[in-house]
């Protein structure tokens, strides 16, 4: 299956835009109620806050809305193929989601309880099931889930608007273990508050799946193609995008954090549009050829830098780290986030140059339990 140059670059963006949100929840320790908008400490309270507002109105949702399109774009390639080469559908698809299930269980245990692997894993059993059926059936289903997920938002919304004080209770504990506890404590408190941690993974599997549609239907449109009709509709894509989603996530802005949620479930996926169609825009003009050849290679090899970037905040952060967490500030953190970044394009770019693949992409294809699953699992899901 030939890769699409653009594929991989806005897979590198999504990658490292993710942790631009992750790096709060690891500099804070965990502490939801800092990496929101805490309603004692409003956005314009201090230098501090401003910047991290500011970062989080460029990132938060954003890039993880991104990934969950290109997700969906990548099942539809994989569909294609399975269709062309005359392979039952979803078929070995189905062994790809258990080990992504698998793979993000270990995630969540070992590294990070942010874990979205796993959410993506049982959203990509649904949706193998709706894309082979009719453009009509996976627009009706997209209506369906899309209403539910903007029914529940808005109602959370709405009783945190009814609120007063803090929305997350109970963060001194997590602060605490993660800052002075040891790394095999933090994995039995990952096991033992299982539930409470994988709420968002299930809460959000609506919203999963009207976006792995979305994506699917993207790249039917041909979206993603290098052709004129392709680059037309990014164009009109990122207009729109930007357009709609510029003032509706400004709502990060209200005071008290109350459209905090929102703006990261509804309104960003909106801006999501709007990236996909400027990253697009500006790889097609040349901007930056080099820099963007360096995202191409991170979304080459996605999943390996998706665990090593939380590998490697974890112990920069955690206590049995270098214990770095609530101690730096807003631009502290940015410059550890951007030096992530660094890092994980110095290691993807050397890595290419000597594998195919990236570590784990390579592990995944040897999993692979049969010669069709071979075939057609050559590049993850990521």
């Amino acid at each position: 299956m030939k890769r699409i140059a653009l594929l991989d670059i806005l897979r590198g963006f999504a990658i490292i835009g993710t942790l631009g949100t992750n790096i709060w929840l690891f500099a804070y320790l965990g502490d939801l109620n800092k990496m929101f908008s805490h309603p004692l400490e409003p956005w314009w309270s201090s230098g501090d806050q401003l910047l991290q507002t500011m970062m989080m109105m460029l990132v938060n949702g954003k890039f993880l809305g991104l990934l969950t399109l290109l997700f969906g774009a990548g099942m539809e390639m994989k569909r294609q193929k399975a269709q062309r080469e005359g392979y039952t559908w979803p078929g070995v698809y189905i062994w790809t989601c258990v080990l992504l299930l698998i793979d993000g269980l270990l995630h969540y245990t070992l590294v990070m309880e942010y874990d979205v692997l796993m959410s993506y894993a049982i959203t990509g059993m649904i949706v193998s099931f709706i894309i082979n059926r009719s453009r009509r059936f996976i627009l009706i289903v997209m209506g369906i889930t899309g209403g539910v997920h903007l029914i529940g938002i808005t109602g959370i919304t709405a009783l945190l608007a009814m609120e007063s004080g803090s929305a997350f209770n109970g963060m001194d504990t997590i602060t605490s273990l993660y800052a002075s506890g040891t790394w095999w404590e933090q994995v039995m408190f990952r096991l033992n508050n299982f539930g409470f941690f994988r709420t968002e993974s299930i809460a959000i599997i609506p919203l999963n799946v009207f976006l792995f549609l979305l994506g699917a239907l993207l790249m039917r449109a041909q979206i993603f193609s290098d052709h004129d009709s392709g680059r037309l509709k990014r164009r009109n894509l990122m207009i729109v995008g930007l357009a709609a989603g510029i003032p509706l996530n400004l709502l990060l802005l209200v005071p008290g954090g109350i459209m905090d949620l929102f703006v990261r479930y509804i309104s960003a996926p909106v801006l999501t549009l709007g990236y996909l169609g400027l990253i697009a825009y500006m790889m097609n003009k040349n901007i930056f050829p080099r820099l963007f050849n360096r995202f191409g290679e991170i979304g080459k090899m996605a999943l390996s830098c998706y665990i090593l970037q939380n590998i490697i905040a974890s112990a920069l952060f955690y206590g049995w780290g270098l214990g770095l967490g609530g101690q730096l500030s807003s631009l502290l953190i940015l410059l550890t986030w951007a030096s992530i970044c660094v890092v994980l394009m110095i290691f993807s770019h050397f890595w290419l140059r000597r594998f195919r693949q990236g570590p784990v992409e390579w592990l995944w294809r040897k999993l692979s339990i049969s010669p069709a699953a071979k075939d057609t699992s050559r590049s993850t899901p990521m």
